[in-house]
C-alpha cells in the first residue's frame, strides 16, 4: 500500500478545521446558554470547561490548520499568492485576532463568575461586559470560518 501524501494532508486539514470550528461553535453555544441562567456558579462551571476546551482542542486546531493548508499547497502546486488563498489568509488572521481576545475574556468571566459564586453575589458588571464583547467578538470569527469553508470548497478565481 504506497501512502498518498495529498489524501492524509486533505484529511488533516479537514479534521482539525472540524475540530476548530466544531469546538467554538459548541463552546459558543455552551457559553451562551449557561450565561442565560445569570447562575454565577453555572456559569463558573461551564467557562471553566470552555477555556479547558479552548487549549485541548481549538488552539491545536488552529495550529494544525495553516500547517496542513500550506502542505496541501505546496501537494497541490498552487501558487502561494493565489487570490482565493490570499482571501483566505486574511480571513484566517481576522478569526484569529478576534479568538485570541476571546479567550482573555473566557478566563476573565470564570474567575468573575468564581469569585462571585464564592461569595453569594450576583455576577459584577465587568463580567457583563465580557461577555458582551466575548459575544461581539465571536461574529467576526465564525463568519470568517464559514467564508474560509466557501473559499476552500470553490476555490473561485477572485481576479485581483
Amino acid at each position: 500500500m504506497e501512502l498518498d501524501l495529498y489524501l492524509i494532508a486533505k484529511w488533516i486539514h479537514i479534521l482539525s478545521s472540524t475540530v476548530l470550528f466544531g469546538t467554538g461553535i459548541g463552546t459558543a453555544f455552551q457559553m451562551v446558554w449557561a450565561w442565560r441562567s445569570q447562575n454565577p456558579q453555572t456559569i463558573a462551571h461551564v467557562s471553566g470547561g470552555v477555556v479547558i476546551a479552548d487549549w485541548l482542542f481549538t488552539t491545536p486546531a488552529g495550529l494544525v490548520q495553516p500547517l496542513s493548508g500550506l502542505a496541501l499547497i505546496a501537494l497541490q502546486g498552487w501558487s502561494l499568492n493565489a487570490p482565493w488563498l490570499l482571501a483566505t489568509y486574511a480571513l484566517y488572521v481576522l478569526a484569529f485576532i478576534c479568538w485570541a481576545p476571546v479567550v482573555h475574556l473566557q478566563i476573565r468571566i470564570r474567575n468573575l463568575a468564581r469569585t462571585a459564586a464564592q461569595n453569594n453575589a450576583p455576577l459584577p458588571p465587568e463580567a457583563r461586559r465580557a461577555f458582551r464583547l466575548w459575544f461581539a467578538l465571536g461574529w467576526p470569527a465564525f463568519a470568517a470560518l464559514v467564508a474560509i469553508f466557501w473559499l476552500m470548497i470553490s476555490k473561485p478565481d477572485l481576479g485581483f
